[in-house]
């Protein structure tokens, strides 16, 4: 691949050592050090960059030398960025995003025509879904959605036109789990690229590639940056279909910004240690609400009675921070049990370092009809819980005192 962006095949620091260890990769994959040999990664806040003659530019413009030519195409620092996600991922190449929606838009975007089909599961996050039922069709792209509790159902729904299989896993809201080697089987069979949205497993708790996915998408804005200050995404996997990618996004424009990119590439360096104390906070959350008498339909990944249980265990290396349930009582419970909230945030976004609670129905899938949000799963009074990292207990206090004030 020509743009430098999107290669990440080595193994390496700045200084040419080879490492694989997750954790090693995060701190030591850097940029190239400039003149002034700095220990950590400079911003490298510039729109273009300056040639050396006409012959230079020329050869640039042309992709026969590997560098910098414009920050909508690449800069050192969304590379670095991608490269570290790339090899997290066991990926061959990736390119970088504003946001995580930008990600998915464009990836899809790039590799679909005119008379294409997607099959997806119908959890997916509400914007995604606005993309599949509102705008692809104006362009003459169809999808078809299959129930994420009936995978036995998906190659019914492939047609000659479908080229792509979409999943997020697990899901958002509702923290259901796919197997990610069923879907790779599928696509294998039927020749379709599997696209799996990673974002709330991040590269350190799940790599889709290994089960056969050929792309993964994650929104850095999560947990990837963790304290709730950029946006961002990212796309990741097979090096002919990231180059699709990289054109179509190189004359679109949803590029990453520089600063950005800088933050989250810093944030990968905490990633591992931060997201051990998210999931051990986060399932003692999840066993707390399943032993409340308030609550039904407890959900998290790595509870026993999480249907797909055993399939979490077996693709992910811990269950993530999210966790989602119901307030017994219905949507009026519900809110008073959000309004009663004392430290916990009451924000749409989740990953971040301060626990964060959403009533899905009425922010991020909104959009959906009566009837979709119940075709998806997610009732009026389903709560997701992005667990933070305070203390466990005082999460819980408060979780605790609000379910109290939800039965005044």
């Amino acid at each position: 691949m020509k743009n430098p962006e999107a290669t990440g095949k080595e193994k390496s620091d700045s200084n040419g050592h080879f490492h694989e260890n997750f954790e090693t990769i995060a701190v030591r994959t850097q940029s190239e050090r400039t003149q002034f040999q700095e220990h950590s990664v400079p911003l490298y806040l510039t729109s273009s960059y300056v040639f050396e003659d006409s012959e230079d530019m020329r050869a640039s413009f042309a992709e026969e030398k590997e560098r910098n030519i414009y920050s909508r195409f690449t800069n050192p620092n969304t590379s670095e960025f991608v490269e570290k996600m790339v090899k997290m991922e066991g990926a061959e190449a990736g390119y970088a995003f504003a946001t995580g929606m930008a990600a998915v838009f464009s990836t899809l975007a790039s590799l679909l025509n005119s008379g294409d089909h997607i099959v997806s599961a119908r959890s997916v996050f509400g914007s995604t879904h606005g993309l599949l039922t509102k705008y692809f069709p104006k362009w003459n792209i169809s999808h078809s959605y299959f129930d994420v509790n009936k995978p036995e159902t998906i190659e019914s729904l492939i047609k000659p036109e479908t080229k792509i299989l979409f999943a997020e896993s697990p899901t958002n809201p509702g923290v259901d789990i796919l197997d990610l080697e069923h879907l790779g089987k599928i696509a294998k069979i039927h020749n379709l690229i599997l696209i799996i949205d990673n974002c709330f497993a991040t590269p350190y708790l799940q790599n889709p590639i290994k089960f056969g996915a050929d792309l993964v998408i994650h929104s850095a804005t999560k947990l990837i940056d963790g304290q709730g200050r950029v946006l961002g995404g990212v796309t990741v996997g097979r090096e002919d279909l990231v180059r699709e990618i990289y054109l179509f996004s190189r004359n679109t424009g949803p590029a990453l910004s520089p600063f950005n990119a800088w933050v989250l590439s810093k944030s990968l360096e905490t990633l591992s240690v931060r997201l051990e104390k998210h999931c051990e906070n986060a399932l003692k959350v999840a066993e707390f609400l399943e032993e409340k008498k308030d609550t039904q339909n407890v959900k998290y990944p790595f509870l026993k009675s999480h249907p797909q249980y055993e399939i979490a265990k077996k693709q992910m290396r811990l269950g993530g921070n999210v966790v989602a349930f119901e307030i017994k009582g219905g949507i009026e419970a519900g809110r008073r049990f959000i309004d009663k909230l004392n430290f916990c945030s009451r924000s749409a976004n989740l990953g971040d370092t301060r626990t964060i609670v959403t009533h899905p129905a009425s922010t991020t899938h909104s959009k959906l009809s009566k009837e979709e949000l119940e075709a998806a799963g997610i009732s009026e009074g389903l709560v997701r819980i992005s667990v933070g990292l305070e203390h466990v207990d005082d999460i819980i206090e408060d979780l605790k005192q609000a379910m109290r004030g939800s039965e005044e």
